[in-house]
């Protein structure tokens, strides 16, 4: 199974705004005082359209789906919470927390890239979960190592432990499972999703180790990336804060690595952790400032990686 993919799927918003179903448990979201909503959207449209088109300069494969006003979904820029697309075929779509993304879910955005020569041959659909009050946010709440058959998972409010079971069951992945916390107001509070404080590459991991606060879980989560001859690279609390942890690595033109990340993800890093970096990937970074600000998701949260066969 391959750890990275040349093709994505990206969702160019038409309302995008702070979203108020979010905000109770994503602490990295912000107000943006005095900004009008149109003009909040018309930064982070200018900011998608940028990211893209870099993206697509290095030869990545973006099919680019415009956002409907048809439905309220100020967070449809952030796929990956909704769909996950892999090698064997299969669709998973999976359970909002958040009533108003449950409308991010489309059928036609599976028809377009039947129509660009994927194929999809099943989908298994966890979204009824939702009824119940579980919840399981893609591969925002999970991290799939594909290449060693292991799925990451920091338990919240958003990533149920039985349906995050139930998924390792259903596309054969052993479950590594842990809680992760950011301090907020002086307090420890679970951190929403897992690829804000922890990345997945090929050859590599970049993980905030700081925020698994049990001892045993933190050691068990080094030793498997360990195991599977990942170079561990930390990242801080501070460097969470900044979306350091949201990174994707992607492949380009004649399968160049890529590691993509925010603009003030990149800032954040220091020299000896670019320096571990590179070796593994090209960092490619773009400004994502109202986005993140507004959305409380980064460049990863922005990408969905279609694994899906080409015919």
């Amino acid at each position: 199974m391959k750890q990275t993919t040349n093709a994505i799927v990206m969702i160019r918003p038409v309302a995008f705004r702070m979203n108020e179903q979010t905000a109770v448990n994503n602490y990295y979201q912000k107000v943006l005082d005095g900004l009008l909503p149109s003009t909040v959207n018309a930064k982070a449209q200018q900011e998608f359209d940028v990211f893209v088109e870099k993206l697509r300069a290095v030869g990545v494969d973006v099919t680019v789906i415009e956002d409907t006003l048809e439905t309220d979904t100020p967070d449809s820029i952030f796929p990956n919470n909704w769909v996950s697309f892999h090698e064997s075929g299969d669709v998973a779509l999976y359970p909002m927390f958040a009533e108003n993304r449950r409308q991010e879910r489309r059928e036609d955005i599976l028809d377009t890239l039947e129509e660009k020569g994927f194929e999809i041959s099943n989908i298994m659909d966890y979204t009824s979960a939702e009824e119940d009050g579980y919840f399981l946010e893609g591969t925002g709440s999970l991290l799939l190592d594909r290449a060693n058959g292991k799925a990451y998972c920091a338990l919240s409010p958003r990533a149920d432990e039985e349906l995050f079971i139930e998924f390792c069951e259903d596309f054969d992945y052993a479950p590594v499972i842990f809680e992760a916390f950011q301090t907020v107001d002086g307090e420890r509070k679970l951190i929403y999703h897992t690829n804000v404080m922890m990345c997945l590459g090929e050859t590599f991991a970049v993980i905030c180790a700081d925020c698994i606060d049990d001892k045993k879980e933190r050691k068990m989560v080094l030793e498997n990336l360990k195991a599977d001859k990942k170079e561990v690279i930390l990242i801080t609390e501070a460097q969470v804060n900044n979306f350091a942890g949201n990174m994707l690595e992607v492949r380009g033109k004649d399968d160049k690595k890529y590691l993509v990340m925010s603009a003030s993800a990149h800032q954040s890093l220091t020299a000896k952790q670019i320096e571990q970096l590179e070796k593994h990937a090209e960092i490619l970074s773009s400004s994502l400032d109202t986005i993140e600000a507004c959305g409380g998701g980064s460049a990863r949260c922005m990408m969905a990686e279609v694994f899906l066969p080409r015919n």
